[in-house]
């Protein structure tokens, strides 16, 4: 008798992109479960390529720009915000790591400061009322009472972690 697998999946290109939803080839899954299970799935190749590990089978995938996103923000009654992830985990937003990268994408560190978690329109609007500038156009955000400069990635370049 056959193991169940990926059989079925291992035929296509799967990806997850950047409007936060995963894709079979070129058709999206619309599949909440099957799309919760591969975000809770994700593993890294120490070659930075990614992967889905479930039980024992594993599935190459593409991830088109960053393995998690930030669905939405909740406020955590003290001043801050959770992030909530497209896995469904939940983590105190470290605004020390907010950064605006290409198209003006706001993106933060999460799990653990590893990886890179791109903002979807959602989490971005719910921080939008704590968005400030200064004269010379920087950007901030007031978490806690704290004013947070938002950098660029591109000034970043050499001391993110990886």
């Amino acid at each position: 008798m056959p193991k169940a697998g990926f059989y079925a999946v291992e035929s296509g290109k799967i990806s997850f992109r950047r409007d936060g939803n995963w894709y079979s080839d070129e058709e999206r899954i619309d599949n909440p479960r099957i799309a919760m299970l591969f975000s809770q799935s994700i593993r890294q190749n120490p070659n930075g390529s990614y992967f889905l590990q479930v039980g024992d089978e594993r599935a190459a995938i593409v991830v088109e720009d960053t393995p998690y996103v930030v669905r939405t923000l909740e406020d955590d009654e003290l001043g801050g915000f959770i992030a909530v992830l497209n896995d469904d985990t939940r983590e105190e937003l470290d605004a020390a790591t907010l950064e605006v990268g290409p198209d003006n994408v706001l993106y933060a560190r999460v799990k653990d400061g590893k990886y890179r978690a791109r903002f979807l329109r959602n989490a971005y609007y719910h921080l939008a009322d704590r968005l400030e500038t200064d004269d010379a156009g920087r950007f901030y955000v007031r978490i806690r009472g704290l004013r947070h400069l938002i950098l660029h990635a591109a000034s970043r370049l050499g001391t993110a972690k990886r």
